[in-house]
Parts: C-alpha cells; structure tokens; sequence
C-alpha cells in the first residue's frame, strides 16, 4: 500500500514548485480548531500568471468557512459539537496539492514526509478540494490508500468515477462522462458536422474529449483536426495551433479544456484577431467570468456550452464583505488577497500601506460577485454532506453503520461509510446524493455567450440538459434567441438519386456527391452509398400471384372436368346436336387459355416474353375459330332457305376444320414475324418509379403486339354478330344464343382491360392482364357449356329423342338433322330432311 504513495512523493520531488509566496507552503493559509477537521485545498493562487491571487478560488475558500460557520451556530446538525478547518493553497500545480494532502494527514510541517505510519491517525476526517482534475486525482490516491473521503467541487473528470482507482472519492459537480456526450449531442442538435476540437494536455481534457470523440463519431461528426494546448507550453505550441485553426475549412471548434489554459490560447487569437468561428466549450472555461471579457468576445462571439446550475447561497455576500486579514496564523492567507485588491502592502517600508480595515463594498470583482455561484454552491454542498455524513454516525442513524459516543474515536473511514449515505435537502430544496460511483445526478444549464443591449458580456441561458430524462428528451429549451458565429458543415447533403463519395485524404463528412448508376437508388439513412432499387414482378410467393395460379388451375380444371362429361356422354342426342367435333377443339383450347396465363407470372426471363404473349394469342385465336365455326354452321343450316341451296355444301366437316386451321395459322404467323424481327425481351423499368426496379417484358414492336390483339378483336366482333343474328332461332336448335353472350362478356373484359391496362403501375399492369385472361375465358366455357352439362347431369330425361320429338318435334327433327349432318349422315340424306323441315316451319 506504500509502495504507490511512496513512488507518488518522489515524482513531485522533482517538481520545483514555482510559488514562493509562502516561507512554509506546508502550514496552512486558513485555519481554524474543532472537534472534526476538514481540509480544504485550493487553487489560491496561479503561479503562471505573475502569483496573483486567484479571486474565485478565495471565493471558494471563503464559502466552504461561511458553511462551517453556519453549521456550528446549528442545534440540528452536529449539537454541541464544532467543526474546524485546514485550507491549503497548490498555487495550481500537482506536486503542491500533493503535498497539502500530506500535510493536512500529518499535520502541519509534516508534508515533507515520504512515508505516514498506519497507525497514526489523520488529523482530519475529510478533503473538500480540489479544483481541477489533475491535482485531484493526485490527492485521491494518496489519501484513499488511508481511507480519507475526498469531495471535489470542481473535477470532473469521468476517470474519478472509476471505484477501484478512487475508493474514497465524491464530488458535486457532474461526471464529464455525461458533459462529453452532451457536448456531443448539443453539436449534433444544431447541425453542426464538421469541428476541430482543443484539448488540455492533462487528465481533464484528455480524458474528456476522449469521450467527446468516441460520442461524436456515433452520432456523425467529423474532426478535421485535434489540437493539445497546456499552461507550460512554450509560446511557439499556441501560435501553431492558433495556425491550425487558421488554416482549417472547419469553422466550429470544440474546446475540452482549463480556463487557465484557454487565457493562453486567447491572447495569441486576440493579437491575430481570429474571428467569425463558433466556439462550444466545456464548463471550465465557457462559464468562467475572469476569460468572459468583451475583448475576448471578439474571439467568442456566440460561444455556447454547459455550465453548472446557477445558485444563491443567503448570507454569503454579507460575509465575504466582513472578512478581514490579521497576523494570526489561521488567517495568513488573506493578506496576499487583500494586498491586491488595495494595492497596498502591510510591510511598514512600503509607501502604500495596508490598515486592514479597507472597504470591501468599494471592491467589485470575482471574489465579492455572487451572481454566478454554481460552482460555489458546490463547495457549500460539499461541506454539509461531510456534516451530514459525521452527524448520522454520531447518531446511528438508521443503524446505517458504526455508532460513536464520542468524537474524538472517529475515524475517517467511518465517516467514509455514512457519507455514501447521505441523503438531504440544502437551501433550494434541491437534494444531495450520490450514486455507487460517488457521483451527483448530471444537471446543466445551456449558456449563451451574449451582449446586453448595455454592452455587458452576460451568460444567457437558452436551456437545460438533464442526463437521467429519456434519450431525445435530454435537452430542453426555454425558446430565448441564439447567438453564433456561424455554421459549420463540410459537404451539404447529396440530393435524391446521388450518393456520397469521400474526398481523398479528408474525413467522411466531406464528400462530393456522385449520380447513382442507373437501377440504382441512394441508401437514404447514411447516403454514402448507392443500392439496387427493390425489385418488383408479379411473383409466385404473393398472394396476389397465388390468387391467380388458383384461377388458372381451377379454370383447367373446370374445363378438363366439362370435356370428361361430353366424352362420356358423347353419344347422346345433346352432345350430337352440338357439333361435338368442334366442341372438343373448343375445350382444349380453352384449357390452353387457362394455362398460358402461368407464363405471366414470375420473373420474366427471354423465353417467358416471348412465350406468354404468343402463346395467348394463338390459344385465343383458336379458341374464337373455333366458336365463330359453330356460329357459322348454326346460321348457314338455318338461312338456307331455297330448295336446292347447296350453301351448306360449301361449309361441311372438312370446311370447318380448314377454317379453324386458316384462322389460327394466320396469328400464327404474325407471331412467328413478331419473334423474327423484333422479339419481346425482358427490361427493368426504372422510370415509372424512382423508388423500385420494375421487372416487365418489353414488346419489341408495339405493332406488332397491337397487330395480334387486333386480330383477336376482329374474330371476336365477327362471331359476336353473327351470333347475334341467330339469336332468334328456334330454342332447342340455338347454341348462338349461348354463343352471343359468351361473346358479349369476352368482349366487355377485353374493351374494361385496355383502360386499366394503361393506368395499373408496375406488376400490376401484368396482373390486370392475368385477369382479363382467366375472365374472358371462363365467361366462354361458363356461357357455352354449363347449360349443356345442367342438362346431361341434372336433367337427363330432357337429353333423350323421345323427349326432343315432343311438342317441338318439328325443331328436334331439325336439329337432329344438323347433328347427323356434321357427325353422322351424307349431306344429301340431310339436304331432303332439312328442306322438309323448312317448308314446315
């Protein structure tokens, strides 16, 4: 356990301290006795900026009395017992903190001890302190190896969280593992992608801006360059980051970093004037009055960051004017402060001298301003939540650990345990805690670097962060207006259709933005890079492709079931009567109809375009011959009406073969034409919708597309007619009946399909065609053949010759007649029958 502490001791041996104010650094500046002792040590003075008096840090000392005070004139924390204190300067380097530390464990004039025995006990029982990161993390391993609480109110480095490192510290101000992200985000709020970032060289900023980048890069920012500045640095570091900055495209910089280091860095920007470059900042230096200045606005103009929640402390103003420096050792260090502040000395030799009761209402500067006390308050908090801590032990508390009759017993570990605890409402109501990692909740103010309209440099609040609300609720604010120096992107967002491609030797935030290749679209979250649209076709895995292959398939079916009951029932007078030949022809055709619908659906490839639209215009070509032969044959048998008109001569068996055989042999060779020279292809349309790829089968020739429906229309509107015409023929012989409206729905499908054909988008256009496929075919085979099977299989009394020889003898004889003519007797045998039949009608 030594070894560390002994190693630490050493390294600052080395380390000349530059402040020579004191004789004795080791005794402490303020002081005062009690029952338990709390150290402080603070920043009192800056030993790289000519040793003067640091105001706020005596502000700070000064508050952590004023708490003490306020406590011991309390019966209901710590009754009837006092606090006193040690308050120590560092003069802002790590080895003097060190060595406070040590003294304050020790006791006074100690410090220069390597080692401390364990069984000596420490003089204190708890270290408010210290200021910044680096010295606290000093302070932190040394006294945690003797278990002495540490409670910092202005470090805030993420890596003092870590228990193992830092078993014994706390603090009040916020972790920077939630400033560091919400630095990030607040960046990312206003658009701003494209930064350089500041960092101090030491634990603070290090450790900070390590989160900062970690965070940034998630959320899309991009870093041109990351400069490291520190207070020791020679002058040349500052002027080459102060070039760096000058030369950078980026004009938001990032600033993780000391307020000590930051007055450096400004007055090498003040004296380049460095201007018109938006600036946010971490709360050590972005809320800090003595570099607020409306000189340096010039260079901050608009600066905006976090700050620690404003307070008012009642009582304090008051007693920073009362106090008073004296010769008493408990009170040393208020000479230095006062001697500045009056420019006047108390050595008797000096031509200005101090009396001590100067007027402190005539000063205003940063020890008597109280308008700005977050930080303040945080020493205050921090000395009661030692008082607290020390109270609930000495009253058992909630049985919350060890129970001390008296006083003088207590050890600090014991108050170690209690201050875990503590749980309890200051001034404001507001409640003091800490979780596992001895860290308050994560609060901030959102500041504004403004001028009032007096010309005064004022932290205006435009917001509030809050770590612990919902993620995207964490910022909230209160709609006052916003002053910045600009914005800051490196490349503005591609347009739709291009995407992102990275500049050689830059970030990825500065791109140019190139035109996606054709078929492709740009990924829309990142748009760094072009995809292939979505494809879209009528497939086999929808539910629309499904509907319709069970259409098909029932329809074949259907038609397959209707051919099975003409062939069994093939020799009866019904079937006869019907031109059983061409009935069957008719059948199978439609059987083809049903199944060449399949070649529509599914991805289209080269053979499937050229086989879906021939194959159905070949199939309904002979599936409309085959209707317009039966038509014809009704009509001739019936319009003979002169003895001796041989018409039907020229239109028998053979005819009608041949007659469907021309018809369909002339579609097919358009089709066969259409293949040759100017074949349908498959082609993805990339036009109709700029979001998706549609797959389709481009025609080849329009014409000739036009040419093959045309003929179908054709052959359709001359059977139409003709139907028409022998509608009117006697019932039992009148199969055009049935042929007119099986030909008046074919051909409402077709004239409702050419409108929504035009208008259906993408597969849907290969849908509606389906449809119109599987419609005009089953209005056929519903319109022509169901009434036949009605009869064959629910009516067979009416499908016998002694039934069709009935009341209508005359028109059974006639079309017996006509069903002999095409199946079974000699034309003259039907010639003498049909004219005898006619001259009776």
């Amino acid at each position: 356990m030594f070894l560390r502490v002994i190693v630490l001791a050493l390294s600052v041996q080395g380390e000349e301290p530059f402040c020579k104010l004191w004789e004795y650094p080791d005794i402490p500046l303020l002081s005062k006795t009690g029952d338990f002792i709390l150290g402080g040590i603070f920043t009192l003075h800056n030993n790289f900026i000519a040793s003067k008096p640091t105001l706020k840090e005596y502000q700070f000392a000064e508050a952590m009395i004023f708490a003490i005070e306020q406590i011991n004139n309390r019966t209901d924390i710590l009754p009837n017992v006092s606090l006193g204190y040690k308050i120590y300067d560092t003069c802002s380097t790590v080895s003097m903190a060190i060595k406070a530390a040590m003294a304050l464990m020790s006791g006074a004039g100690e410090a220069q001890s390597s080692t401390l025995p364990c069984s000596q006990q420490s003089s204190i029982h708890a270290i408010i302190g210290q200021t910044a990161s680096s010295p606290t993390i000093g302070i932190a391993t040394l006294v945690g190896q003797f278990n002495i609480p540490v409670i910092s109110h202005f470090a805030t480095c993420a890596c003092l969280s870590n228990r193992k490192e830092f078993p014994t510290f706390f603090r009040t101000i916020p972790s920077d593992y939630y400033q560091s992200r919400a630095l990030a985000q607040l960046v990312r709020h206003f658009g701003w992608t494209w930064v350089g970032t500041i960092r101090s060289d030491n634990d603070y900023g290090n450790s900070g801006m390590a989160t900062f980048v970690e965070v940034a890069q998630k959320e899309g920012i991009c870093i041109e360059y990351s400069e490291v500045i520190y207070r020791t640095n020679p002058r040349e570091k500052f002027l080459k980051t102060v070039d760096v900055i000058k030369m950078a495209s980026s004009k938001t910089i990032v600033a993780f970093a000391s307020f000590i280091d930051i007055e450096f860095l400004i007055k090498e920007l003040v004296l380049q004037n460095v201007t018109g470059l938006q600036w946010v900042g971490s709360e050590s230096w972005v809320s800090a009055k003595n570099v607020a200045t409306k000189e340096n606005y010039r260079i901050f103009k608009g600066a905006i960051g976090f700050s620690i929640t404003n307070a008012a402390i009642p009582g304090l103003k008051e007693f920073l004017l009362s106090v008073r420096p004296s010769s008493t050792p408990g009170n040393a260090g208020l000479i230095k402060l006062w001697e500045d502040m009056f420019d006047c000395s108390f050595n008797a030799s000096n031509p200005k001298t101090c009396s001590g009761s100067e007027d402190l209402q005539q000063v205003n500067n940063l020890y008597t301003d109280v308008s700005e006390l977050g930080v303040t308050y945080n020493v205050y908090k921090a000395v009661y939540a030692v008082a607290h801590a020390l109270h609930n032990l000495l009253a058992c508390q909630d049985n919350q650990g060890p129970c001390m009759a008296n006083q003088k017993d207590t050890l600090p570990l014991q108050a170690l345990q209690y201050l875990k605890k503590v749980n309890f409402s200051v001034n404001r109501g507001e409640y003091v805690n800490f979780d596992i990692n001895g860290d308050p909740p994560a609060r901030y103010e959102l500041v504004n670097w403004q001028l009032s309209v007096n010309g005064i440099l004022e932290f205006v609040t435009i917001g509030f962060y809050d770590a612990f609300l919902p993620e995207g609720n964490q910022f909230i604010m209160n709609n006052k207006s916003i002053v910045w120096a600009t914005s800051d992107v490196c490349s503005e967002s591609c347009r739709p259709g291009t995407r992102k491609a990275t500049q050689k030797g830059k970030p990825v935030c500065c791109f140019d933005c190139l035109p996606c290749a054709e078929g492709e679209i740009i990924f829309y979250q990142e748009k760094d890079q072009c995809i292939l649209k979505n494809i879209e076709f009528l497939s086999y895995d929808e539910i629309m492709g499904m509907i319709l292959i069970i259409l098909a398939f029932l329809g074949a079916l259907l038609t397959s079931t209707v051919t099975v009951v003409f062939f069994k029932f093939r020799d009866t007078p019904i079937v006869k009567a019907n031109n059983s030949e061409l009935s069957f022809l008719l059948l199978f055709s439609l059987t083809l109809c049903f199944l060449c619908s399949l070649t529509f659906i599914g991805e289209p490839t080269q053979w499937s375009c050229m086989l879906r639209h021939t194959a159905f215009g070949i199939t309904f070509v002979l599936c409309i011959s085959c209707v317009l032969g039966k038509t014809i044959v009704v009509l001739m048998a019936f319009r003979a009406t002169m003895p001796g008109n041989n018409i039907m001569k020229c239109f028998g068996p053979t005819q009608q073969r041949l007659s469907v055989l021309t018809f369909t042999l002339i579609q097919t060779l358009i089709c066969i034409i259409w293949l040759a020279k100017y074949p349908p292809v498959p082609q993805k349309n990339v036009n109709s919708n700029k979001e998706i790829i549609i797959l389709e089968c481009e025609m080849g020739s329009t014409v000739a597309f036009y040419i093959v429906l045309g003929y179908i229309g054709l052959l359709s509107v001359m059977c139409f007619v003709l139907a028409f015409l022998a509608r009117k023929l006697p019932d039992n012989f009148n199969e055009a009946k049935f042929i007119t409206f099986s030909m008046l729905v074919f051909c409402s499908v077709w004239i409702t399909f050419i409108p929504s054909y035009i208008s259906s988008p993408g597969k849907y256009t290969v849908a509606v065609e389906v449809f119109a496929i599987l419609a005009s075919s089953f209005g056929l085979l519903l319109c022509i053949f169901i009434p036949k099977c009605y009869i064959i299989l629910l009516k067979p009394d009416k499908n016998s010759k002694k039934h069709l020889m009935g009341k209508n003898a005359v028109k059974i004889t006639l079309k017996s007649n006509l069903a002999g003519f095409i199946n079974e007797i000699d034309y003259e045998t039907f010639e003498t029958n049909f004219i005898t039949l006619k001259n009776n009608l």
